[in-house]
């Protein structure tokens, strides 16, 4: 059977480009890739310089390969590529940016990487054509974000991606979740790797992104933190925290009664003993709350089937029952 290899494309205003990156991908397909099945997806989030008009060109000029879906206003590139990934048909799924920057000619490089048995392939722009007020907090990013997850990659922003049709299918995304795909991918055990990539100038058009994107990006990050590392344990993250805050304010209040039986100043006007009790009761907050969290994970159902990536000496009952149910 024909392996199909999709395309999905978030776009935002990118008319100019759109026709000339359509081409350099089968392009580059047809040239390199002859066997495989082609599938172009290009997702309208919004556009209002008639990037939808181009689309529909695209899709009548290239019949059974391209194909648009078009959002009534703009729902942001995470909402773009679930649509994309759910439409896909590919048992491979790439995903770019429709402002040429990233190159077709890059897409032999991650077929090759995913053939070593990785599941997810991202590009890594080591060297990028952009201003230093992008590249600046991009690396710092990166930098924050690998170490909190623990995903040894140095460009999570890249959205030159390559991934297994199986990753897809157990990932939803919302938010600026998109950054974080290979977090999410790594937390089920799929094998995640990393290419450099060349990244090209921009020459049509202008960056949707500013600074604000890394400040919902950050809020993102905790969320990734804590439905992947606490998922299953949430009672350890707020337990943690409301342990952290018992300890400050029991040293507070420690050091205030050390200081009233020293025969010391009064303290019942001071800071510190404010700070000491409203820490005790936000610690017991969040205990409790971690032991009510760990009361609904313990009562709710566990979809062990998106970890499950095959069995073998299962029976087929077994296996669908894994597969298909939540297991308490």
């Amino acid at each position: 059977m024909q392996r199909v290899v999709s395309f999905v494309i978030p776009v935002k205003d990118e008319a100019a480009s759109l026709d000339e990156l359509a081409d350099r991908i089968v392009d580059s397909m047809s040239r390199e890739h002859p066997a495989d099945g082609i599938e172009i997806l290009f997702i309208d989030d919004g556009s209002t310089d008639g990037s939808w008009a181009v689309m529909q060109s695209i899709a009548e000029r290239l019949p059974g390969i391209a194909g648009a879906i078009r959002f009534r206003r703009n729902m942001g590139k995470a909402l773009a590529l679930e649509a994309g990934f759910r439409a896909s048909r590919g048992d491979i799924v790439f995903t770019m940016d429709a402002d040429l920057q990233d190159d077709p000619k890059e897409i032999s490089r991650f077929l090759e990487k995913l053939e070593q048995g990785f599941d997810l392939v991202s590009g890594w722009k080591r060297t990028r054509h952009d201003p230093l007020s992008k590249t600046l907090p991009s690396k710092i990013f990166n930098g924050v974000t690998s170490k909190l997850t623990g995903v040894k990659l140095n460009d999570f922003n890249c959205g030159f991606k390559c991934y297994r049709r199986e990753v897809i299918e157990n990932i939803r995304l919302y938010g600026e979740m998109h950054r974080y795909i290979p977090v999410l991918a790594s937390d089920l055990g799929y094998r995640v790797g990393e290419i450099e990539v060349e990244h090209h100038p921009r020459v049509h058009g202008k960056s949707k992104y500013g600074w604000e994107r890394y400040v919902r990006g950050f809020i993102d990050l905790v969320t990734v933190l804590a439905t992947t590392r606490w998922l299953a344990k949430p009672g350890h993250l707020f337990g943690g925290v409301g342990v952290i805050l018992g300890l400050a304010g029991s040293a507070s209040l420690v050091y205030l009664f050390i200081v009233w039986l020293g025969g010391g100043p009064p303290i019942g006007g001071r800071p510190l003993l404010t700070f000491g009790v409203l820490t005790m009761v936000a610690s017991l907050q969040m205990l409790s709350l971690g032991i009510i969290a760990e009361f609904f994970v313990r009562s709710s159902p566990i979809d062990i089937g998106k970890y499950i990536s095959s069995h073998s000496g299962v029976s087929q009952d077994a296996a669908q029952l894994m597969q298909k149910k939540d297991v308490q």
